[in-house]
């Protein structure tokens, strides 16, 4: 049989003991549940009195009542949001948006108007195409100085931070070198350093008359143009960078994500920052792995290289400029996302950033291809790279005037090693790939005719691997193109016909010449 339940409005009452149950209606209560109606309560008991005793036992409306005091005190009815209500919210809303919205762009022509050149109104009614060169590449040099670094120190004017970024518009791909500060290079005017130096001399050199802190077109259309004749590029377009530029960047979109990657087990640390905190602190030590820097840890980082003690950046410079590309494109990144475009604040910092530390020499029309280009380019295709790093080695370090340099392996002005790797990189047409040795000999009796030779392939791509001489003769012609090998390369075959306007022959090579390249060029009388 099962048990009944005793209960009161869904309450069950536990069974006791039926030797230990007080019958409720003919028992009075016990005398420490009775209170007289006059006694006062403290505060640490219920306020409620006790019903009087009759001497009854306790009834079902003595607890009915007493459950009222526990009830609820009644909501107030609240207001019916009507749709007149709703669409007056979302038109106040829309104006608030429309108000921050023609806020951002009144400061974005502002900061534009400083940025750029030509007509900032064309680029609010439609995009122009970037300028390109051969190879349908459009090249852009970066490059900034610490003139407004309030540390004041020597040599603030001297463009320590040089970087090529190439852009293909139609393949959506992209590539970013650091030119080494230390390149050595020949001015083209004289200047208070001499004829020749160190690259990052040419932006000062160019523009004696700049007062410091100035920009100056005069210095940026110098450095393009020593830049593009090293590395073999038309560089159409320079962007200075001031001191302050990545600071307030990188704050301004709420800070970057780097990965440390030291050769160090310990990470990096440098001491050369830690003036920042009053040196109570290491302010540049990561380990290695993922970091989040804000505006002047990213700065510290761009510019650390172990001169004043550390460890992690035995290379320096070389460091530096891999960890300058990687706070470049984790900017990029962060800049370029819909959570900064989409907030208001941070987008106004941005603008405000770009707007007092850059200048550049595109125009209006320019800056929309240019802001698609690097929403569209995906991280994946951004191609990073040194040239100190290639094998086999094109540059390399050395004394040259007492100063410590960075020069070519091929001579101290030979740059021809590193146009035709850079062209390599850039381009990859199919006779780059091809990959194809081409011998260079001389059969002019003209010195140096081998050499110049060797410089107008190299320009275009080619792999020459070896410069001689042959018997000379007339025979040749202007020039004699020889098919060595026998690996199929026809891309090279069409390319350097084209070039040379000469056939290529598959004769054997005359006056019991041998070769192990690909091609032989013999240049004739």
């Amino acid at each position: 049989m099962s048990k009944k339940n005793n209960s009161i409005d869904g309450f069950s009452l536990r069974r006791r003991d039926e030797s230990r149950v007080r019958n409720l209606s003919a028992e009075p209560l016990p005398e420490r549940f009775l209170k007289d109606a006059s006694t006062k309560v403290s505060s640490a008991e219920h306020k409620t009195k006790a019903p009087k005793s009759t001497g009854e036992g306790l009834k079902r409306s003595d607890i009915d009542e007493s459950l009222k005091k526990f009830e609820d005190k009644p909501f107030k009815k609240k207001k019916r949001i009507t749709k007149k209500g709703v669409k007056k919210f979302f038109k106040i809303f829309a104006v608030i948006v429309v108000l921050i919205g023609v806020f951002l762009a009144v400061k974005a022509f502002i900061a534009g108007s400083k940025i750029f050149s030509g007509n900032l109104f064309d680029a609010l009614s439609s995009s122009q195409p970037l300028k390109e060169d051969e190879n349908g590449r459009s090249n852009i040099l970066i490059f900034g100085t610490s003139e407004d670094d309030p540390h004041k120190h020597d040599g603030a004017a001297l463009t320590d931070s040089i970087m090529i970024v190439s852009l293909d518009q139609t393949k959506k791909v992209a590539a970013i070198t650091s030119v080494p500060r230390d390149l050595w290079v020949k001015y083209d005017d004289d200047c208070k350093f001499g004829y020749q130096g160190k690259i990052n001399v040419v932006y000062e050199c160019a523009d004696p008359n700049k007062k410091n802190g100035e920009y100056s077109e005069k210095g940026a259309v110098a450095l393009r143009k020593k830049v593009g004749e090293v590395y073999g590029l038309d560089m159409q377009y320079s962007v200075f960078v001031g001191y302050k530029a990545v600071e307030q960047a990188v704050d301004a979109v709420g800070g970057v994500d780097v990965t440390i990657e030291s050769s160090d087990p310990r990470g990096i640390l440098d001491r050369n920052f830690d003036w920042e905190c009053k040196y109570k602190c290491y302010f540049v030590k990561y380990p290695n792995g993922p970091a989040h820097l804000d505006g002047k840890h990213a700065l510290a980082l761009s510019r650390a290289r172990n001169d004043s003690g550390g460890y992690g950046l035995k290379r320096g410079n070389f460091d530096r400029e891999i960890n300058q590309q990687k706070i470049l494109v984790a900017l990029r990144n962060k800049a370029s996302s819909a959570g900064t475009l989409a907030n208001p604040v941070a987008a106004s910092r941005l603008i405000d950033s770009l707007g007092d530390n850059i200048r550049t020499n595109f125009v209006g029309g320019e800056i929309k291809t240019l802001i698609n280009l690097a929403r569209d380019i995906d991280e994946k295709k951004i191609d990073r790279f040194n040239l100190i790093d290639v094998t086999p080695p094109i540059l390399t370090t050395g004394m040259v005037s007492g100063q410590s340099v960075v020069r070519p392996v091929a001579g101290v002005t030979d740059y021809s090693e590193i146009q035709a790797y850079m062209k390599k990189r850039l381009t990859q047409d199919e006779a780059t790939k091809e990959n194809a040795r081409i011998s260079i000999l001389n059969g002019s009796g003209r010195t140096g005719a081998a050499k110049e030779m060797k410089d107008k392939l190299v320009a275009k791509g080619f792999n020459v691997v070896n410069v001689g001489d042959a018997t000379v003769s007339k025979e040749y012609g202007a020039v004699a193109i020889y098919k060595v090998s026998k690996t199929k390369q026809p891309a090279t075959t069409s390319k350097i016909k084209k070039l040379l306007k000469a056939p290529v022959k598959t004769d054997a090579l005359p006056y019991a010449m041998t070769s192990d390249a690909d091609f032989v060029v013999i240049v004739g009388q």
